[in-house]
């Protein structure tokens, strides 16, 4: 039930090899309309990425200050650079076409990055491109599919019948109304629901045996 990146990435690798001009890296942004490509080596493995930012530098040159940094004498490379190689960020971030979108979404969120190399998990070659409105994918699965991963979730995690259930789904928004056999068990389904690849947020409208009644709203974080 877990989507993993193969589902959703773009098979061309937009990427340029380490001796690339400027004005290669630029054409090839346009030509896809990215902002970054990764950089390969010549057995079109990734070893680094440039963005937009890296070369905006030429255009504004690296942050003047003193004592220098790492990061400003990193800028002073990249503005100096005229090929991939002295202007790309290194190591490449990637991840495989088995990568769960969770985790390449939280890849992206981490290194505040916006696109992803994705790389053959054998022989490292690129393979494709991962972006972040690719990921964005997964919330505009089918009704039908999302309520059959919702109800085998309750089903398969929490011992609940789901036909015992009513289970509302609307804009990717789950709410669940019924009886739970342990108010325990609210938390539980609560948290196995959010992890259903699509779901934007879980409302519980549940009683237990002892009337007890837990009506929250979580969002997927």
């Amino acid at each position: 039930m877990t989507m993993e990146v193969r589902q959703v990435m773009g098979r061309a690798g937009i990427a340029v090899r380490q001796d690339a001009p400027f004005s290669e890296i630029v054409a090839t942004m346009k030509k896809y309309a990215v902002g970054a490509v990764a950089v390969i080596d010549l057995d079109r493995r990734p070893v680094g990425v440039v963005s937009e930012d890296d070369l905006l530098l030429k255009e504004t040159g690296p942050a003047s200050t003193l004592p220098l940094t790492r990061r400003s004498r990193e800028e002073r490379r990249k503005a100096d650079g005229l090929r991939a190689g002295e202007l790309m960020t290194a190591p490449a971030i990637t991840v495989t076409p088995g990568t769960s979108l969770r985790d390449a979404a939280r890849l992206m969120h981490e290194k505040r990055i916006k696109q992803l190399p994705v790389i053959d998990p054998v022989t490292g070659r690129i393979e494709g491109t991962v972006h972040q409105s690719d990921l964005l994918r997964v919330f505009q699965r089918p009704a039908a599919e999302l309520r059959d991963d919702v109800m085998t979730t309750i089903r398969d995690e929490t011992g609940l019948d789901p036909e015992r259930l009513s289970i509302d789904i609307a804009d990717g928004v789950v709410t669940i109304a019924g009886e739970a056999e342990h108010a325990s068990q609210v938390s539980s389904l609560v948290e196995a629901i959010r992890q259903v690849e699509g779901v934007v947020a879980v409302i519980p409208d549940l009683t237990s045996p002892v009337g007890e009644n837990d009506a929250i709203v979580l969002p997927l974080l």
